[in-house]
């Protein structure tokens, strides 16, 4: 359902606890505090704003520092009294440098966890990646390889997927392990790029390969 700004239950202090949340990593940035203006100008502009607190103002994330972020859609929680942004940042998160302001840890992960989330990260980096190549492609900066690629068509990049596909297989048969991780990211990133290339949404893989796994 979407929803106004009016709607949420703004309480005395007129500040709403907000989660900045990578749109496509998922990773928490930020916690901080929004009023109706600063929520108001985020659903305008898509830029993230929030109130801060210790100088009692109106803030533009990025204003100053040129880290801005765009806000790809803002969710609410069920009782309307927390939000979360959702961004694409164009640099760190926290003024430290850091890329989240969550950096220390209470309790350490559970490894049996970690590693059953191992798919996860795969994915949530195969999209990232996906995502920088549709941007490539839409903008087409000059020094960009990528951009190049594509500048060249289909047979440029079929032949840079058959150049890659037989590295692996040499990467496989030396039994050098770091090689073999190098190149079938190489052969995946242009593999990425041919279905960036013909249109193909990289969920159309993942529906297919979901398939075949039934």
């Amino acid at each position: 359902m979407m929803l106004a700004p009016s709607a949420l239950q703004w309480p005395e202090s007129g500040l709403l606890p907000v989660v900045v949340q990578h749109a496509e990593t998922g990773a928490v940035l930020t916690l901080a505090y929004a009023n109706r203006e600063a929520v108001e100008r985020t659903v305008e502009t898509r830029a993230t704003w929030l109130f801060s607190r210790s100088r009692n103002e109106l803030w533009n994330k990025g204003a100053t520092s040129g880290n801005t972020q765009y806000v790809v859609a803002v969710d609410v929680d069920c009782d309307r009294d927390a939000l979360i942004y959702r961004v694409l940042p164009s640099g760190p998160a926290c003024h430290t440098g850091a890329a989240t302001c969550f950096t220390d840890a209470l309790l350490a992960p559970d490894e049996n966890a970690a590693e059953a989330s191992s798919g996860t990260a795969f994915a949530a980096a195969m999209v990232r990646l996906a995502s920088v190549i549709d941007e490539r492609k839409r903008t087409a900066p000059p020094e960009s390889y990528t951009a190049k690629l594509f500048a060249g068509g289909v047979d440029r990049i079929g032949k840079k997927i058959g150049e890659e596909a037989t590295e692996v297989v040499i990467a496989a048969k030396n039994a050098d392990p770091a090689e073999l991780v190098w190149e079938t990211a190489d052969l995946l990133y242009h593999t990425l790029v041919m279905l960036a290339e013909r249109g193909i949404a990289l969920d159309t893989i993942g529906a297919e390969l979901a398939r075949r796994a039934t």
